[in-house]
C-alpha cells in the first residue's frame, strides 16, 4: 500500500503548471506503475501505438526494482520536478 508521502507527491506532481518534458513524464510513469503495481506484465502495445510503446518500455526497464525502491525513487523525482516545474 502506498504511503501518504507517496500519495501526496503524485497528487502535487498532477498541480505543476508547466508540464515536465516527455522523458521526465515517462520516468514519472514508470516509477509510479512500478510503486503501485510491479513488474510490467503486460502485452507489450502494438508498434504503431506510439505512446502506448514508450510508456511499457520505460516501466519494463524498471523490471526487478522493489515496490518500496520505486516509492522511493518517486518521491524523489516527482519533488525534483516540482522544484523545477514550481516557479
Amino acid at each position: 500500500m502506498p504511503s501518504a508521502e507517496f500519495e501526496k507527491a503524485a497528487a502535487d506532481v498532477q498541480q505543476l503548471k508547466v508540464l515536465p518534458k516527455d522523458d521526465e513524464l515517462l520516468k514519472l510513469y514508470a516509477l509510479y506503475k512500478q510503486a503501485t503495481v510491479g513488474d510490467n506484465e503486460t502485452a507489450k502495445p502494438s508498434v504503431f501505438d506510439f505512446k502506448a510503446k514508450y510508456k511499457w518500455t520505460e516501466w519494463s526497464k524498471l523490471k526487478g526494482m522493489s515496490q518500496e525502491d520505486a516509492e522511493a525513487d518517486y518521491i524523489k523525482f516527482a519533488s525534483e520536478l516540482i522544484a523545477k516545474y514550481s516557479e
